[in-house]
């Protein structure tokens, strides 16, 4: 059996072996030997076989890509019709839209960790487990989203206030977001549907359903702002409808699948574990990037021109990356799940060149465009003159970034989120942080805060590097133990 026969293998052994197999031929004997020969010969396969084709890897992170995509893209489309309104709707779009991301970016784990969970069930061939984690994961969204609603309507006036220090600032962020909010519930479901299919290497369903509530978002907001004359609270409506259109197709998929849908709340507490430390993981990514922006403001205000130039192609490339740690997580996921280590270290290697090559490729692109492409963010003489400080970080530290995204992805995939909490901590509290701090008090100015995103990096690559060559995270079986 090929390489590339082994990976459908992945995609269909759950239905196929333990599902459908048996079920073709009720009491027969030979049937059932047939289902034991499948699945010896798939666990032998998997075993010999350490790569997969790069087909798959791609078959799975160009979709991903899409779907990490697809919310910026539509933030531009919002953007810019806000913008032809007035200075304070955009104003107001600005600050609410910052608050409500943090719904997505802090609750990753409903992605990330239901993919974990998720892949290794398919792996090994439970199919319909897999599935049911996936119903899960939803219920917790859905749970979750309901409380961020409470919590946002009550809190949204005092946080926009502190976050804009202006009253009319803040009341445009509010009529804005206290309509959005009624979104949070659906982003969440998402984000579970996303995981969840994703575990079970269907990567092509959820990009064309987040771009269905995303395309019929983009064209729905000019007629509600402009069109029904709503103005911003326009704006704010066609963000929900994208995320019913969307949630909706992944309650859709669910159904089809025929599984019980009853909410189990022993499996949510298990995801909940996981999600406490990717959260953990996450709130230090934001301590970091929080602060180095307060440092770049109080530096000058061609730095934090420049540092928002720098870090919003930062931004970008990192979703290109992290398409491919997706990958690694449905891959590595599954190939556990089907107690296949050696698989998996295979898929590890794999991911992580790829994740170098890329990483380089990147980085030579952006050495090149050095002299061109700032200027087609800014005009400012002085922001100009500011973005070397940043740029060069930037473009040395792509190869490690290719590195250190797919390794999160295949530890990730491994269900290894206590390590990776940990390494995140330490690496912002011995590098980042302190040289960011640093940089303010004694004036280093762009070169000290990217030096501590360089050190924050190095450390981070150190750890995950480490513990891929120990091997220690290749725990197998369909669930991971606590």
């Amino acid at each position: 059996m090929t390489s590339g026969v082994m990976n459908d293998s992945f995609m269909t052994s759950g239905g196929g072996a333990s599902d459908g197999g048996a079920g073709k031929f009720p009491g027969s004997r030979r049937s059932e030997l047939s289902v034991v020969a499948v699945r010896v010969r798939f666990v032998v396969n998997v075993e010999e076989t350490e790569r997969v084709p790069a087909k798959r890897v791609l078959g799975l992170a160009v979709p991903a890509l899409g779907v990490l995509a697809a919310e910026p893209l539509y933030v531009l489309v919002d953007t810019a019709v806000v913008g032809h309104l007035d200075a304070l709707s955009l104003a107001g779009l600005a600050l609410g839209g910052v608050v409500l991301a943090q719904v997505s970016s802090q609750l990753t784990f409903l992605s990330y960790g239901t993919t974990s969970r998720t892949a290794r069930l398919h792996g090994a061939g439970r199919r319909a487990d897999a599935v049911r984690e996936g119903v899960q994961a939803t219920w917790l969204a859905v749970f979750v989203g309901l409380v961020v609603l409470a919590a946002g309507q009550l809190l949204a006036w005092p946080v926009a206030r502190v976050l804009s220090g202006s009253d009319e600032i803040a009341s445009a962020a509010v009529s804005w977001l206290r309509i959005a909010l009624f979104g949070a519930p659906l982003i969440l479901v998402t984000m579970a549907g996303n995981g969840w299919m994703r575990g079970v290497q269907d990567a092509a369903k959820p990009l064309r359903y987040v771009l269905a509530g995303n395309g019929i978002s983009a064209v729905l907001c000019p007629v509600l702002v402009y069109g029904a004359g709503l103005g911003l609270e326009g704006s704010a409506i066609a963000n929900v409808a994208a995320q019913v259109i969307s949630a909706g197709l992944f309650f859709a998929a669910l159904a089809r699948e025929k599984v019980g849908l009853r909410p189990d709340f022993k499996v949510m507490r298990a995801q909940l574990g996981l999600g406490r430390d990717l959260v953990l993981r996450s709130l230090a990514f934001q301590a970091c990037f929080v602060s180095a922006a307060a440092v770049a403001a109080r530096t000058s205000t061609e730095a934090v021109g420049a540092h928002q130039v720098v870090l919003q192609l930062w931004t970008f490339l990192a979703l290109v990356l992290d398409s491919v740690a997706i990958a690694a997580q449905s891959l590595v996921g599954a190939a556990l799940g089907a107690n296949a280590a050696r698989q998996a270290r295979g898929v590890a290697s794999q991911i992580t060149g790829y994740g170098l090559l890329m990483g380089c490729f990147l980085g030579v692109l952006f050495a090149a465009l050095a002299w061109v492409l700032p200027h087609a963010f800014t005009s400012d003489p002085g922001v100009l003159a500011e973005i070397p400080h940043a740029w060069w970080f930037f473009v040395a530290l792509q190869p490690i970034a290719g590195v250190v995204f797919a390794l999160d992805g295949v530890l990730l995939g491994a269900g290894d989120a206590a390590f990776l909490r940990n390494a995140t901590l330490g690496s912002a509290a011995l590098g980042f942080l302190p040289l960011i701090w640093a940089s303010l008090g004694f004036g280093w100015g762009l070169t000290g805060i990217w030096t501590g995103l360089s050190l924050f990096m190095v450390l981070r690559l150190a750890a995950v590097l480490a513990r891929w060559r120990s091997g220690n995270w290749a725990i197998t079986g369909a669930t991971r133990p606590a």
